[in-house]
């Protein structure tokens, strides 16, 4: 039975039917009008209970868990964007959304969702409005539902603003997402894209008037919504580097960073983009890396993946998120380095002189040698520093002392210990992160939060608050330890009494 009363759809619609395009519809939509729809849906959602709210959240999870859909909007991505592969798609796509479903569905986000008896409060959800999500071409698909379960979860309405590359897949997702919602009698208009052309006009226009702003993608847009004046949560740059260290199982080691430096061509911000190796063990973590599918390059090799994957210092379109083969055959590597899935530069330095320090979102994963671990925990901090800082990093050991020194001592919100980095760092189900696609970087990035994007970022709350035993320590107990320290001679009375 309907929730609200919309007509719902007297037949199964196609899930293949084409969501409109600029060119099919008669006249463009205004921001405004966009806007308007979205403050009517969510005027007729905001009072709706948890289970309607966690109804929604299904729907809009089952637009992309759903196999067929999965596949043609991983599809479209790679046909729109040229970035990445079907089949990486499909699996991300399936897997964000199902550990995003599982943790909405774990958590409250309508009336009463925390009691503190012994303080005295009672917290309230209540919505924030209208959600304005800009999203990045990497991931067209996945991000525009990741956000808008996160939106529809706390009772909002959601316009997504995506990048012009990714504008078909875009489209076709959030058209697929308003049919899930229309089936069960809900608003479709809980879930809008920005109209086409995407410009920066129409996405500053998009940002005054919602009342938050979520950006995932171009640091530029970041900056944007941090002067739009409308609260903002923005997100960083990626360039995860991990240690190998002496105690590490190297074989597995190895497999890993493999298996997360390929995973969808490395378009993942938390793709390994350097690994630092402790001299002890450099030669056979490098051989175990071989042995797991990498080509190690030689001098002249180094010489011209660095010429050819940047152009006039900009990483080249042509080659970034492309199959292994075709860089094989870009960067002229031999017979056996096309049966390859990565390649291995080795670097000395860290910098702008340096381009293999950075972000590549490439296939090609740069391999510093240190002398120790000490040193290598310098390299990694050189790394972040010159790009990437607060994202992430990843250390390979069995010594968790070396893990907490990491977590201690550099300033990233996430170190990760063992893992695969691209399927621990924005959720996992053997990891204790949350499930999603926007990872905030701290003030280290200028970004306002320092952890995984989540529904509760979504949230307005309303503290209900209740006398309680009064809780007031005497000024001997808050100022004592000052007071002897300056000798004071009232503290020093108090405390003679």
């Amino acid at each position: 039975m309907p929730v609200i009363g919309l007509k719902v759809p007297e037949r199964p619609l196609d899930p293949r039917e084409q969501a409109p395009t600029p060119s099919s519809r008669s006249e463009p939509d205004s921001v405004d009008a966009v806007m308007e729809r979205a403050r009517a849906a969510q005027g007729a959602f905001a009072s709706v209970d948890q289970e309607t709210a966690d109804a929604a959240v299904r729907a809009l999870a089952w637009s992309l868990y759903n196999p067929d859909h999965a596949r043609e909007v991983a599809e479209l991505a790679v046909q729109d964007t040229g970035l990445g592969n079907v089949a990486d798609k499909v699996r991300k796509k399936q897997r964000k959304t199902f550990g995003t479903l599982r943790d909405l569905l774990r958590a409250p986000s309508v009336g009463v969702i925390e009691r503190d008896e012994a303080k005295g409060l009672v917290k309230y959800a209540k919505p924030m409005g209208v959600i304005g999500a800009v999203t990045p071409s990497t991931n067209p698909g996945a991000t525009p539902v990741n956000k808008a379960m996160m939106a529809v979860k706390g009772r909002n309405a959601i316009v997504i603003a995506p990048s012009p590359l990714g504008y078909r897949t875009t489209a076709r997702i959030v058209d697929l997402m308003r049919r899930e919602l229309a089936a069960i009698g809900l608003p479709e208009d809980l879930v809008q894209i920005l109209p086409a052309p995407i410009t920066k006009d129409s996405t500053e226009a998009l940002m005054k008037a919602c009342d938050l702003v979520v950006v995932t993608g171009s640091q530029d847009n970041v900056r944007r919504a941090y002067s739009s004046g409308t609260p903002a949560i923005g997100v960083g740059a990626g360039n995860v580097p991990v240690i190998i260290d002496e105690t590490a199982d190297l074989d597995a080691a190895a497999e890993r960073i493999r298996d997360s430096k390929i995973f969808d061509n490395s378009t993942s911000c938390s793709s390994e983009n350097a690994v630092v190796i402790v001299d002890a063990v450099y030669d056979a973590a490098v051989a175990a890396l071989e042995q797991a599918g990498a080509y190690l390059c030689t001098p002249e090799e180094r010489r011209r993946v660095i010429e050819r994957l940047w152009v006039k210092g900009k990483l080249n379109r042509d080659l970034i998120a492309r199959d292994a083969e075709v860089l094989a055959g870009a960067f002229g590597l031999p017979a056996q380095a096309h049966a390859k899935s990565f390649f291995l530069v080795e670097e000395s330095g860290v910098g702008k002189a340096y381009p293999l320090s950075g972000e590549k979102l490439a296939l090609v994963l740069t391999v510093y040698r240190a002398s120790d671990f000490a040193a290598a925990k310098e390299r990694v901090r050189e790394i972040l520093e010159h790009q990437g800082k607060g994202h992430s990093c990843g250390l390979h050991t069995t010594d968790m002392d070396r893990a907490r020194e990491l977590a201690e001592d550099l300033e990233v919100v996430r170190v990760l210990v063992n893992f695969a980095h691209t399927f621990g760092n924005g959720g996992g189900f053997n990891s204790g992160l949350g499930f999603t696609l926007s990872m905030g970087c701290g003030s280290w990035q200028k970004n306002s939060i320092s952890e995984n994007l989540s529904y509760r970022h979504m949230l307005n709350i309303t503290h209900l608050v209740t006398p309680i035993p009064e809780d007031k320590p005497t000024e001997m107990e808050l100022f004592g330890p000052h007071w002897k320290r300056i000798g004071h001679e009232a503290g020093q009375a108090e405390a003679a009494r």
